[in-house]
């Protein structure tokens, strides 16, 4: 009968263990990839203490727990050695069948990963608790709950794939982010119909401002994504059947190429939209005024409806602040005030209108492009109190 091996303190070593000449213990193992692996303590169990000038460590048998723990449930070591920053770019990289605009954004995103000390941190040494002083660091840093809570999902899919690939047990990116941090983000209000007339009057009756009249008039009146306004063609126009027909965008990349068309936001976004009897007006006054600009071609796409001097058609930022400058305007020569408003604002206007009118939640789903219908039930939420007022009239009348 073989003799057991023994350490420096005369206890019995088990399968695997060993004790260098320096006094550190090693343990070796195979691991799930059937590859040979070695992890190292200077102490044998917890109650050892480390030698002088050494810094405490975790204790062999208590990794060999963690390791055959990992064993049993089939999870792998070695993806466990790739640092967060190299995870997501893996994620990325096997799912790059994505839109142009979010080829920039997972840009960012990594970046943003990149410049923190997440970044360089093994995926198997990340806690939950990691994860949520990560977003307590971003809060800090001023990024804004919506970028922060958007990095958390791309974090967590890309945990996630770890997790299904065996490399982790957890994810420690699955958490509500409003459980560690404060959703500040104020979700501006849809304009009254006095400010919405307010609005129109001011600009109808502007020097400066009075050709954009019909946009403002035809974004009140349609609900259309910014985007999908700016790509908009004489082609999308309708007349006959009274509808908007939408299955492009246009958008805009900073720094890059510029002007370019893309895909609407989802598949539901696809629609036909109708045109009421002031957006038909609309569109006819801009057709008028349109004349014949210079030929202008994006990506198979010509006879853009909103269009500079030269024919380029706007993008959305010119209406962003466009609409920025008119409010201020309107702001410094009336004592009641104007709210800040946005293309974005004007669409939420008419989705909240319809919703006041008690349109059938379906339709107005339809007719908005939401993918989720709780999208379109949430806007219910911002009905006006007259409405509310006036719907219980009706029912208990």
């Amino acid at each position: 009968m073989s003799e057991k091996r023994r350490d420096s303190r005369n206890r019995v070593l088990r399968t695997g263990e060993s004790q260098r000449k320096d006094g550190r213990y090693l343990y070796k193992y195979v691991d799930a990839d059937g590859k040979p692996q070695s992890v190292y303590s200077w102490k044998l169990v917890a109650t050892d203490k480390v030698p002088a000038g050494k810094r405490d460590c975790i204790a062999l048998r208590d990794k060999e727990q963690e390791i055959q723990r990992s064993l049993a449930d089939g999870v792998s070591t070695a993806g466990g050695k790739l640092t967060v920053s190299e995870l997501y770019t893996r994620f990325t990289t096997l799912r790059g069948n994505v839109k142009r605009s979010t080829k920039g954004s997972r840009q960012y995103t990594a970046k943003l990963i990149a410049e923190d000390l997440l970044g360089a941190k093994l995926i198997s040494g990340v806690k939950p608790s990691d994860a949520q002083e990560w977003a307590l660091r971003m809060q800090k840093k001023g990024l804004s709950y919506r970028v922060i809570n958007n990095t958390r999902r791309s974090l967590k899919a890309a945990f996630q794939m770890a997790v299904s690939d065996g490399w982790l047990r957890k994810n420690p990116f699955d958490f509500a982010l409003n459980t560690v941090i404060r959703n500040e983000v104020n979700v501006r209000p849809a304009l009254t119909e006095e400010q919405e007339q307010v609005l129109l009057d001011f600009v109808r009756h502007d020097k400066a401002y009075g050709r954009y009249y019909n946009e403002i008039l035809i974004l009140l009146r349609t609900g259309l994504r910014i985007g999908e306004f700016c790509g908009l063609t004489v082609q999308d126009i309708d007349f006959e059947n009274g509808l908007i027909n939408i299955d492009h965008q246009l958008r805009w990349e900073k720094g890059g190429s510029g002007y370019y068309i893309d895909t609407p936001k989802s598949k539901s976004s696809i629609r036909k939209v109708p045109m009421s009897a002031e957006a038909r007006k609309a569109f006819e006054r801009v057709i008028a005024r349109r004349g014949e600009p210079e030929p202008f071609t994006l990506d198979g796409y010509s006879g853009f409806l909103f269009v500079n001097e030269i024919g380029e058609p706007y993008p959305a930022h010119h209406y962003q602040e466009a609409l920025r400058r008119m409010v201020q305007k309107y702001n410094r020569t009336h004592e009641e005030q104007l709210p800040k408003v946005s293309p974005h604002v004007l669409r939420h206007t008419f989705c909240t209108r319809l919703a006041n009118k008690n349109m059938n939640p379906k339709s107005l789903q339809y007719i908005m492009g939401h993918a989720d219908i709780n999208i379109t039930l949430n806007l219910y939420a911002h009905v006006s109190l007259d409405a509310v007022k006036a719907e219980v009239v009706k029912l208990l009348a």
